[in-house]
């Protein structure tokens, strides 16, 4: 039985529609991106009356706006991370009110790519597939190499071979037939098109791509229900294929539509790193169409996709909103990993960093007023990229088990007073 909320499969370029029951990516006349199309009508009808704090507070809480025929087979606890007020960080960026979405902490892989995969591989079960696959710079394929085993699902997963050595080792713990491609990941992501297309099997972000994307809402409806109900004046958020920004500027519009909210207006701003910025560029350069990146050259390997899919509806959503983009060095995201972890003691991955360090750029430049409400979007954790903050952070002494080596260590600290008998 399918889902009465969903209408079908719509061209976001023509809005050619097309059926919900099919694993399809792109459409056949203009070869455009599809998109699920909902029934906002039926969605606000259903949910009228609903207290969302009867049901579990996991991403699939917001069932009715994601695009699944029943309920969720994969990644049933997905979803529901802090939103965390960063007011020791707010103080260092001089900004009166900052928060920190932190989906360093999702389950089961630390990232918000747990929330697309359970989407996708939900709607793979559907659909009849009994292998997936996905290309990946690293989050997702962890994601889909931990969510397919709980499902019992066959994994294939390729990757760029330079891939940090942790991401490698984080999929390849669940059991998944991975294998290093030498090649960007733009390149691995060609090939994978081409693996799903001969076999027949599930691939995430290719003919599962219109599903998958959907879960990435989830992050924004949390982002307005944990803020009461409404949303923030500013979102910053990392662009790799550019997918998540425009999904989060998309779940504030739909809870506007269906009733949850009053105003969905919110000024999205793009991150990238300057080693791979094609969607920043664009939109710094007031271009329409992004310029791929040929050889990304970044730390940040999560968000190193040149020739981003959603590159185009990126820069049109962070023009759109008021919005803009920037992006920054290696350093600069190494330094704002440490800065984040020193304020708020958490401990976000490369992405997260660059994040971080186009926010303090975005207020220094006075694009985001230091007198308004800003959400950081970190999307992945620091674990998974140990190595680039190991020269950024003192590096401990080394000493005997004795008093008197300790004491040169805390030099002016004041010592406790003896104790009165």
């Amino acid at each position: 039985m399918s889902s009465p909320f969903v209408r079908a499969l719509k061209c976001r370029l023509c809005g050619k529609a097309y059926p919900s029951s099919e694993a399809l990516n792109f459409c056949a006349d203009d070869f455009g991106p599809l998109e699920v199309d909902y029934d906002y009508d039926a969605v606000a009808k259903a949910l009228k009356g609903v207290d969302f704090r009867d049901r579990p507070f996991t991403m699939w809480r917001y069932r009715e706006l994601l695009p699944i025929d029943g309920e969720p087979t994969v990644g049933r606890q997905v979803g529901g991370t802090p939103l965390v007020r960063a007011d020791n960080l707010a103080r260092e960026l001089g900004v009166k009110s900052l928060w920190v979405k932190n989906d360093a902490v999702n389950y089961p892989t630390l990232s918000f790519k747990d929330r697309v995969v359970s989407v996708a591989l939900s709607k793979a079960r559907e659909l009849g597939f009994k292998t997936v696959g996905c290309a990946s710079t690293g989050n997702l394929a962890n994601s889909v190499a931990a969510n397919a085993a709980a499902a019992g699902l066959e994994a294939y997963i390729l990757v760029p071979s330079d891939l940090e050595r942790s991401k490698i080792l984080g999929t390849s713990v669940y059991g998944a037939k991975l294998i290093r491609v030498r090649g960007t990941y733009d390149q691995v992501n060609r090939l994978c098109s081409q693996i799903a297309f001969k076999y027949g099997w599930g691939f995430v972000n290719v003919n599962l791509r219109a599903y998958y994307a959907e879960g990435s809402k989830s992050m924004g409806f949390e982002i307005a229900e944990q803020l009461g109900w409404r949303t923030p004046q500013h979102v910053v958020c990392p662009m790799a294929g550019g997918s998540l920004i425009g999904k989060i500027h998309k779940a504030f519009g739909e809870l506007a539509r269906v009733g949850l909210i009053k105003d969905p207006s919110c000024q999205i701003h793009g991150a990238q790193a300057s080693g791979c910025n094609p969607i920043s560029d664009a939109v710094k350069n007031n271009r329409e169409q992004h310029r791929p990146v040929r050889k990304p050259n970044t730390i940040a390997k999560s968000l190193a996709i040149g020739d981003p899919a959603d590159g185009y509806f990126a820069a049109k959503v962070i023009r759109g909103s008021g919005g803009w983009a920037e992006d920054v060095s290696d350093p600069e995201i190494s330094e704002a990993m440490v800065l984040l972890g020193r304020t708020e003691g958490i401990f976000a991955e490369t992405a997260g960093g660059v994040t971080v360090a186009v926010a303090r750029k975005l207020i220094e430049q006075g694009r985001i007023p230091r007198d308004e409400e800003i959400v950081l979007c970190v999307t992945g954790n620091g674990l998974k990229t140990q190595e680039a903050i190991a020269d950024y952070v003192e590096q401990p002494a080394v000493i005997g088990p004795s008093l008197e080596e300790f004491e040169p260590l805390v030099e002016g600290a004041p010592a406790a007073e003896p104790a009165l008998v």
